[in-house]
């Protein structure tokens, strides 16, 4: 499995936080889930951060069988009809906005 992550590091802008939540939620959560061969979206939000731990306002995580569904998912159209939302709430968002692609193996107990 493969597990393409967007990380959203900082904060909303102060009096932006409905919008960035109905921007994330209304408009970008249901394209995400449209991606061909993703098998599941998930917005994960901080709960209980270390002390020392950099600010995130969320992180998007979604998993793929392979590297070849997601390099398709990536070409797609619906991919392209992210591009604008994702502008607007990049523009509400102070900090910076990265992704990392993971192998997600599951883990196996020592014999």
């Amino acid at each position: 499995m493969i597990v393409r992550t967007a990380f959203f590091e900082g904060s909303v802008k102060p009096g932006s936080e409905a919008e960035f939540e109905d921007i994330l939620g209304n408009i970008l959560l249901p394209l995400w889930r449209q991606f061909p061969g993703n098998l599941g979206v998930q917005l994960l939000r901080p709960r209980a951060p270390d002390a020392d731990a950099p600010a995130y306002a969320v992180v998007l995580a979604t998993t793929y069988p392979d590297q070849a569904t997601l390099d398709r998912a990536l070409a797609s159209d619906i991919r392209e009809q992210t591009r604008v939302p994702t502008e607007r709430l990049k523009a509400i968002f102070e900090g910076r906005v990265f992704h990392i692609t993971f192998d997600n193996q599951a883990a196996t107990e020592a014999a």
